[in-house]
């Protein structure tokens, strides 16, 4: 690399309140399958406990077709990840995204630093319409986030996931853009 240009996913950085946001790598996948075994992350997603380093990695190394996978990085440490894919077809506008922060960081503006960064990517990079997602009904501080960042809830599903030995209920949210 010519030392004017800048490494790509140095270009695609950014920094919120300390926090850097960059792309998802296979060398973080023992940070993220730390983080997606631990009690509070998991519950807020479809994750079944004991999640393995190697199926992260290979999660990493593998990513869906038009997916971006980005992870949070507080003082060296990955305490927050979150992706978006976009679907096909008749519905290439949509995306789909999910997000978690580590136990330890919640409540830092590291979710809001994950979500502004989707957002800005399905809205200026990737003119998508209609971002979309799932959150557990129980989750109130995910719903207020999502709500803040122009999300709306248009339905409940019932028992839409079995979590801690019972059948809890998720809205469905999205934001579109007019």
């Amino acid at each position: 690399m010519n030392s004017g240009q800048q490494d790509p996913d140095e270009r695609r950085r950014q920094q919120s309140g300390g926090v850097e946001i960059r792309a998802a790598r296979p060398s973080d996948a023992e940070a993220v399958a730390l983080m997606a075994n631990l009690p509070g992350y998991r519950a807020g997603t479809l994750r079944l406990p004991f999640q393995s380093v190697e199926e992260t990695r290979q999660w990493l190394e593998k990513p869906a077709p038009a997916s971006i996978n980005l992870v949070a990085v507080l003082d060296g440490q990955v305490v927050g990840n979150a992706g978006m894919r976009r679907h096909s077809g008749r519905q290439i506008h949509t995306g789909h995204l999910g997000m978690g922060v580590h136990d330890d960081f919640t409540g830092r503006g590291i979710g809001s630093a994950l979500l502004a960064a989707l957002v800005d990517a399905a809205d200026n990079w990737l003119a998508i319409k209609r971002l979309e997602l799932t959150v557990y009904i129980d989750n109130g501080p995910a719903i207020r986030l999502y709500e803040k960042f122009g999300f709306e809830t248009e339905g409940r599903l019932r028992a839409f996931a079995f979590r801690n030995g019972e059948y809890v209920d998720a809205f469905t949210m999205a934001r579109v853009r007019i």
